[in-house]
């Protein structure tokens, strides 16, 4: 999947980025720019400020600078565009417990509905087509509370696919998923890839993130290194990050991180 396929423009810009949370800076004045088009995966230790990027990208943090979508300053955009146009998979993601699955992932048809309108066939065909996509169509009708830290995960990821933007953005998307569902997660990426959506995620599993045709990598509120997965040295600076406590092989056709542990002098006597 990393194989760089031709660019099509910028799907995200930000300019002089930073944020602040709890009145201490976490970001500091980043300049990226988002291939459109492509998955781009951003990585770091923990505290790099790797969510928080991801959130002011979304417009969900106050932030200095600046950032455009499409193009367009995200500011500039009406509420309704946007949500269009960019869609979010957060962390712990909030939901009303009582709501069946099918009626969690019809949520992400809102933006596409007039006022107090039913669901037409394609919001219809959007909620089926997504629920079967993340394989959690046997459990439309049971409620979100009734679900496991993994079926829910599931059903979020319906609910973002559901909305059917341009840019699709998630913040630890793998949490609660099995090695068997981290790589039918996998499989959606591909083909939301194929239908052109631009993908821009923060994971803890390196390996997966492996798969992405572009790295971000970060390191105490700053983008130390942005390239594509294919180059020697975006890994090298992925490995750097985490200060060589990992190390990147090839196996079986695709880039695998496993922890660098250093050899030890046997004791003497």
């Amino acid at each position: 999947m990393n194989q760089i396929a031709a660019s099509t423009g910028v799907a995200l810009a930000a300019h002089g980025l930073s944020a602040s949370l709890g009145g201490r800076e976490v970001l500091h004045h980043i300049d990226l720019e988002i291939v459109q088009g492509q998955w781009t995966s951003i990585l770091g230790p923990n505290g790099a400020g790797k969510s928080t990027l991801l959130k002011s990208l979304a417009g969900l943090l106050p932030h200095s600078g600046t950032v455009a979508l499409l193009g367009a300053p995200l500011q500039s955009i009406a509420p309704r565009q946007r949500a269009r146009q960019l869609a979010w998979l957060g962390q712990n993601e909030a939901s009303a417990d009582d709501l069946s699955a099918w009626d969690v992932v019809m949520l992400g048809r809102l933006p596409h509905q007039a006022w107090l309108a039913p669901p037409n066939e394609k919001d219809l065909a959007a909620v089926e087509r997504s629920l079967r996509y993340t394989q959690a169509w046997e459990w439309r009708h049971r409620a979100l509370g009734q679900l496991s830290g993994g079926e829910r995960q599931r059903v979020l990821l319906a609910r973002a696919l559901a909305v059917e933007a341009q840019v699709l953005l998630m913040d630890e998307p793998l949490a609660n998923l099995d090695p068997p569902h981290q790589a039918d997660w996998l499989c959606v990426v591909e083909a939301l890839l194929m239908h052109g959506t631009t993908v821009v995620s923060v994971l803890h599993e390196i390996t997966i993130a492996l798969n992405a045709n572009r790295l971000v990598v970060m390191r105490e509120g700053r983008v130390t290194h942005h390239g594509a997965t294919a180059d020697a040295a975006t890994r090298e600076a992925v490995c750097q990050a985490f200060d060589s406590r990992i190390a990147i092989y090839p196996l079986n056709g695709q880039w695998v991180a496993l922890p660098h542990i250093p050899k030890r002098e046997p004791h003497g006597n």
